[in-house]
């Protein structure tokens, strides 16, 4: 596996030749040593993109599509060798990385080097004898900021509109899991992107990520993480007025109505929560259910919960794996017992597992309590797999328990009633919202939230929007434009 960051077209080694230890969170073994990234390195790194960005964007875009396109390829041909890697680096199961993680991300870089040509200026219609057209440009230098949770993922999701609208882009994925990134650098210089296009540097955030967001060659900043951390980006970024795209925490509201089908509501709410062990801002976190059906869901979820097969995320037949770390866990484990000081009832699981063979990974049991909707593991992002249920009598009692949270990422319903479908998606506070299914996603559909979820779309034409602003040209073409000053003229 690659160690070494990647800028100006080259792997190298830090300036200092500091590095960051990865762990396996399955056993708690050294993967490997990376090298860290601190402000110097990200001053080369932004030095190398702003060579580069004139370039990139005078390429043709068709040209820049077709990298994406080759990207893409070498992506679907690496795919069991980089879906391990992220199986090693995240505790995600290979399962899920090799069907679905991996393939989404060569969908976006598809999709993007598609879209490289598509997207549009436009002509507007002004007075008589003048053209006035539009033309979308890129921003030029353009940092970036990883999560660690779905990190080869988000790779695309940042990289691929960026680079489509002629940008050069700085990437600092999460320290806790840059070996995917990393990967990704290699089969980039493969397919022979330009030298300082893409620069991809492990570090931290207090140094690195901080560097990037204050770094006055740096035109916009895009940050997906935490929402305390979003607040940090966006008062850092405002000295140098660089434009801010944020992707923050989520309280994803699921509510079950008493119409739904309800074998289709537990397998949707059980993937809502549990996939990737929880960790996703749009998990489907607090379960809303009206009182007359929550004992037959309860009976179905929690027997299909009990039944989810963890263990090590390199063994195909495993379902959930173990958190990302040993912090990230022991911070979800804090939540059950905040969970039992507010009176809440554990219905299923609420500790790390017994099999000693886990004994030395981050993992924790699927998790449901039952609690007040305003209690704080209802109101607050656990960000694991930890379920809160509350019940309802009304549509208007179940969209307030919604609505309640601060958060306004994503949610999801569960009905057979077309007008009530409907009615409750609009009124729900939240920039995605999914009927009769979860979590879903594509590279087409504009993916973000509102309130403390942050501001900012990933994918489809808003991504593109988002790395690029508009410029009005103006032609006289046959225009008589009487004198202004006409003593003058």
């Amino acid at each position: 596996m690659q160690s070494k960051m990647f800028i100006g077209g080259e792997f190298v080694d830090a300036l200092d030749g500091a590095t960051i230890d990865v762990f396996d969170p399955h056993d708690g073994s050294l993967l490997a040593s990376v090298a860290e990234a601190k402000e110097a390195d990200i001053d080369r790194a932004v030095e190398a993109a702003t060579a580069a960005k004139h370039g990139w964007a005078r390429l043709a875009a068709a040209d820049r599509g077709r990298l994406l396109l080759r990207l893409a390829d070498a992506i679907e041909a690496d795919a069991d060798n980089l879906a391990m890697i992220e199986t090693r680096d995240t505790g995600h199961p290979i399962r899920d990385t090799r069907n679905l993680d991996v393939m989404r991300t060569a969908a976006t870089f598809r999709y993007f080097g598609g879209m490289a040509d598509k997207f549009q200026g436009s002509v507007v219609p002004v007075e008589a004898g003048f053209l006035d057209y539009v033309t979308p440009e890129p921003l030029g230098v353009v940092g970036q900021i990883v999560p660690w949770n779905f990190p080869v993922m988000f790779c695309s999701w940042k990289m691929g509109p960026a680079l489509a609208a002629g940008n050069t882009v700085v990437m600092k994925p999460a320290e806790l899991t840059p070996m995917s990134a990393l990967r990704i650098a290699e089969l980039m210089a493969e397919v022979g992107f330009p030298a300082g296009v893409v620069n991809i540097l492990p570090g931290y955030g207090n140094t690195a990520g901080q560097r990037i967001v204050e770094h006055p060659g740096i035109a916009k900043v895009s940050f997906t993480g935490s929402t305390p951390v979003g607040k940090s980006v966006a008062r850092g970024a405002a000295d140098t007025l660089k434009q801010v795209h944020l992707e923050l925490g989520g309280k994803g509201a699921n509510i079950v109505f008493e119409d739904a089908n309800i074998p289709a509501a537990v397998g949707g709410t059980a993937f809502g929560i549990f996939h990737n062990q929880g960790q996703a801002c749009i998990a489907a976190s607090r379960l809303i259910i009206h009182e007359s059906v929550v004992d037959e869901f309860l009976e179905r979820f929690l027997a299909l919960a009990a039944s989810i097969k963890l263990g090590d995320p390199k063994d195909p037949t495993t379902e959930m794996g173990p958190l990302t770390s040993t912090m990230h866990r022991d911070r979800v484990l804090s939540y059950i017992e905040v969970a039992k000081s507010e009176g809440g009832e554990i219905l299923l699981g609420g500790k790390a597992p017994s099999d000693p063979e886990l004994a030395n990974g981050c993992y924790i049991e699927p998790t449901v309590v039952r609690t007040d909707a305003s209690s704080r593991v209802a109101c607050e992002e656990v960000f694991g797999p930890f379920m809160t249920l509350h019940t309802f009598r009304t549509d208007g009692e179940a969209l307030a328990i919604a609505n309640s949270v601060d958060y306004g990422l994503g949610g999801g319903l569960w009905t057979n009633n077309l007008t009530r479908a409907h009615k409750i998606a609009r009124e729900l506070h939240a920039g995605m919202v999914w009927i009769n299914s979860y979590k879903r996603v594509n590279p087409g559909s504009p993916f973000g939230g509102m309130g403390v979820s942050g501001y900012g779309r990933e994918m489809g034409f808003e991504a593109m929007r988002e790395y690029t602003e508009p410029k009005a040209i103006w032609v006289n073409i046959d225009a008589a434009i009487p004198p202004f000053y006409p003593r003058g003229a």
